[in-house]
């Protein structure tokens, strides 16, 4: 993984020094080339330095330990302001299995995936089939789930390895209870990885949960939720501390959802009723909403009240300083 230049837009020659770098580092661990994936993260349209890079691979080498993570979280950001990095374990059939992941990401971060890099890896042992299904399920729960500006990039990518070292019988049947558990867990350092990149976010003052219920699918949940995070208007009312419920109000309408009936709709700020059957709640007190807003933490739920199906979206708040970053850094 290089930082600080993407490789992207940079054409055959670009392809050239990546597998260049791959075959370098194969050279060194003594491994076929097509076993080292390269990965950048950086500025987009200028050449990779690839004699810089070629020349820093035996350093690299020569502190590979088991022990780096933090460090490699720490060598991958851009403008990240702190490395991101999350492990646990889950006893499996009598085995100890661990789970450690690393990721980078502030800015330019929109599903599918975004200027994001993450990397999980476990010593479970897993068959491929069930390994690349459980990948498509983490993603798409966790790093699928955030925004932080609606703008993606051309690098990101999302790698879980497993390396079958803990031992124990190989996992090959998706409804045995160890599968389950061992999605779980991998899916939810997915989520606190995805979450550390948004509470992470550039110039975010405040970490948001929008979460949409009683839709009719959870596609049509998610599509609600991310009209309201993706919201330049929701996002600075959130910096400002204002209950716009109006701004709110209007992402949902703009989600796209043609038989969408505003009568049915509610709105809550975390515990507090702001908006009921499409309007203004009787119950609601300006003060009320002004003391959610100014927390760090804010929960968004919206009732669609049309079917049973749920979906959250973690985003974070516009504040002047994603300006000045974005305007200080070349992306």
């Amino acid at each position: 993984v290089n930082t600080g230049n993407a490789n992207a837009g940079t054409g055959d020659d670009g392809l050239a020094r990546a597998r260049r770098t791959c075959v370098e580092a194969a050279r060194l661990l003594r491994l076929d080339p097509t076993q080292v994936l390269p990965f950048s993260t950086g500025v987009i349209m200028e050449p990779l330095p690839i004699e810089r890079i070629v020349a820093g691979l035996p350093a690299c080498q020569a502190r590979l330990a088991e022990d780096q993570w933090l460090h490699a979280a720490q060598a991958i950001m851009t403008t990240d302001t702190a490395p991101k990095a999350a492990s646990r374990q889950v006893l499996l059939a009598g085995n100890t299995i661990t789970i450690t992941g690393i990721a980078k990401g502030a800015g330019m971060i929109h599903p599918n995936m975004a200027t994001m890099l993450g990397f999980i890896a476990t010593d479970a042992s897993i068959s491929q089939t069930l390994l690349e299904a459980l990948v498509k399920h983490a993603a798409e729960k966790s790093f699928n789930r955030i925004t932080i500006d609606g703008d993606t990039s051309t690098n990101d990518s999302f790698v879980l390895i497993a390396t079958g070292r803990a031992g124990g019988a190989e996992i090959t049947d998706p409804v045995r209870a160890e599968y389950v558990q061992l999605r779980d867990a991998i899916t939810a350092v997915s989520i606190e990885l995805a979450q550390a990149i948004v509470r992470d976010g550039e110039g975010a003052t405040k970490f948001i949960i929008v979460t949409v219920e009683g839709g009719r699918n959870e596609a049509e949940c998610a599509k609600v939720a991310f009209a309201i995070a993706h919201s330049p208007l929701v996002k600075t009312a959130f910096f400002a501390s204002d209950p716009n419920l109006g701004r709110i109000l209007a992402a949902i309408g703009n989600a796209g959802i043609d038989d969408l009936d505003v009568s049915k709709i509610n709105v809550y700020l975390d515990d507090v009723l702001v908006a009921e059957r499409g309007g203004r709640a009787a119950s609601y007190l300006e003060q009320d909403g002004q003391r959610v807003m100014q927390q760090a933490e804010i929960g968004v739920r919206v009732e669609l009240n049309r079917g049973a199906a749920a979906e959250t979206v973690w985003t974070c708040d516009f504040s002047y300083d994603y300006v000045k970053i974005n305007a200080d850094y070349r992306s």
